[in-house]
């Protein structure tokens, strides 16, 4: 999973742990856990988080992108 990522979207849109935690309704606790990798992140709580930075959760948390071929063997 790509927190380093989810962390360089928070901080460019000047957003506190607080602020994310508020707009997805979660606790700042249990977001700081989540960007700092001591929590698993559910789908449910991807899609909440996604929705805060208006992004598709596999643009935050998916690694990279797939390749043509790797998208070929996943059909």
């Amino acid at each position: 999973m790509e927190l380093e990522k989810l962390k360089a979207i928070r901080e460019s849109a000047k957003m506190t742990y607080q602020q994310v935690a508020d707009s997805a309704g979660l606790t700042k606790e249990h977001y700081w856990m989540i960007e700092n990798g001591k929590r698993n992140l559910s789908y449910q709580n991807a899609v909440k988080i996604a929705m805060v930075f208006d992004k598709e959760p596999d643009d935050i948390f998916l690694p990279r992108e797939l390749t043509k071929t790797e998208l070929e063997v996943t059909r």
